[in-house]
Order: C-alpha cells, then structure tokens, then sequence
C-alpha cells in the first residue's frame, strides 16, 4: 500500500515490535520507534530511534504524518515503581501526544476478554485503555493476543527451561486450564493489515488450536526432548513453588492474577482463530532451542 508516512512503533527493539518492525521495513515503509531500550547496530537499520521519555509530550509536533503507532506499554504485573495506575497514564500520555501530533491511526495491543469490569487487574486496565482509545478522536484498531509465543518469548521458553531441569513439571488446579497461543509473527502481520483496515475494529489475534495446560506442557516436553513426568497439584501449591523458584532465578515465575486469569479461561479466545501457524507444529520444529537459559521477566522489562 503507498504511503510517504512513517510508521511509529513504540519499543521497536522488544520482543512483538521486532516482529512489527521487521515487516515493515520489508515492505519499504519507514518507521520511527519510541524505546528506552538500547540496540545494536543491525537493529537500528532504516529505524529513526527516539527517546521514550513520559515527561515530554511525544510525538512532537510538525513531525512527519504517520500511518500508525503501535502502543503496548503495559507490562505482565506491576513491580516495584513501575505500577498499573502509572503504566497507564503513561499510555494515555503517548494516545494524545500522537493525536496532537497528527497521527491518523493507532494500532493498540490489548489482550484477549479485556474489560473495565474484569476482576484482574491486568485486563482491566487493558478494557479501560480500550474504552479511552475509542473516545480519543483518532482512527483506531484495537488487537487482543492471547499467549504470545516465538524464540525470544519468556513463558514457553521457561516452561521448556524447567522441563529440561527437572524431572517432574508441576502444573497448577487440574491442568485443565485452557490456552490458545499466537506465533509473535502472525501477530506483526495481524498489526500491519489492522493498520490499513476500517476505524474501530476490535479482534483477537489467536492462533488455529486450543490447549488443555498439561497438553501444551506435553507439546512442549516432546518437543525440548525431556523426559520430565507432567503432574497437578492445588493451585495455591504451583504458586507457592513458583515463588521459590523465583528467588533462586530472581524473577517473578508466576502471579496469582495470572493463575485465576488462567483459571477464568481468559487466555482464548471466543471467536475464531485469526492467525495460521500451529502451536505444535513451530514448537517441533524449534524445541532444540527453546529452555536452554532463563528468560527473565524482570531483567527484560523493569530492570535498567
């Protein structure tokens, strides 16, 4: 599609804007980013790289039109400073500033049932964030992904990492807890053509298959070649492990919001799938890779 905009990505360096941005320069459309993440050389090819600084209203004013922006600020739990209440006004300070600037249309990464009466936080504030968007006076797309997965995802790499370590995997509640996860690429691909679609779409973007947990667990095994037995235990005792765990691999493994998030089914999809590649078929293919080091949550997103 021609265009002489320029495409802005916020955290085009990270892990689902690489995959954007990736695409984007591949059909030859300029991007600028937005990060407060450092990159090497070959990362910054074609890419104008700003700043993302909150205290300065961004974009500025008289920068060049844009296509869309891509926001997705708002990380898995608050930790430390970095709070739901703040990630949000951060938010709502980078929708305005590209509706001041003359952005004509903003791509925003939601999450799958979000809703300002969820009892989660995370999808709640994800639902207010929908419901400020549609109101903000720009053309908008709203994308809800489920489980995110590819070779720098954090939650099945580090189910693999566990799986190649131990000998058995625990899987909380009855391990009947339903998943629907979506290759990071068929999600850049869904971003771009919500980018080019009608004002004030809403959809998921969810991949062809649904998972019981110990099925994917299963998947998984197979795939990273371990030989781990899968067995369940009460929820409050997989939250409990998953707190030692964290304090040796100083991380956070697992929230309580996202075990009953998980438990709520909130993690598929009511409608029909939007994204081709199969769970098991990208995980055979590279569960050689998958689990060798832990991925960590917080060194990724909250430690500087």
């Amino acid at each position: 599609m021609a265009d002489s905009g320029t495409d802005v990505v916020t955290g085009a360096f990270g892990y689902t804007g690489r995959y954007l941005t990736r695409r984007l320069l591949a059909e030859g459309r300029a991007v600028r980013t937005l990060t407060n993440k450092p990159a090497g050389e070959e990362d910054r090819t074609g890419i104008e790289v700003h700043a993302l600084a909150f205290e300065e209203p961004q974009p500025r004013r008289g920068a060049p039109r844009r296509r869309h922006a891509l926001q997705h600020v708002l990380g898995r739990f608050a930790y430390g400073e970095v709070s739901y209440e703040r990630a949000v006004a951060n938010t709502r300070t980078l929708f305005r500033a590209a509706r001041d600037a003359g952005v004509q249309r903003i791509v925003h990464v939601s999450i799958t049932n979000a809703s300002e009466s969820s009892p989660f936080p995370y999808f709640r504030w994800k639902g207010v964030l929908e419901t400020e968007l549609s109101k903000l006076g720009v053309r908008y797309a709203i994308v809800r992904p489920t489980v995110i997965f590819g070779l720098e995802d954090i939650l099945i790499n580090n189910v693999g990492w566990f799986l190649r370590r131990f000998p058995i995997f625990v899987a909380p509640g009855g391990g009947e807890y339903r998943l629907q996860p979506v290759y990071v690429d068929d999600l850049a691909a869904l971003l771009i053509d919500a980018g080019a679609g009608e004002s004030g779409v809403v959809f998921d973007a969810v991949g062809p298959e649904q998972y019981r947990l110990t099925e994917l667990v299963e998947v998984l095994r197979e795939a990273v070649g371990s030989h781990a037995r899968v067995v369940t235990v009460p929820a409050a005792v997989a939250l409990g492990l998953s707190k030692l765990v964290g304090r040796v691999v100083r991380d956070v493994v697992l929230t309580s919001d996202e075990l009953e998030g998980l438990r709520a089914g909130l993690l598929v999809s009511k409608g029909p799938p939007t994204a081709a590649t199969s769970f098991r078929e990208w995980t055979n293919e590279h569960g050689r890779q998958l689990g060798r080091s832990w991925a960590s949550e917080l060194t990724r997103h909250y430690r500087r």
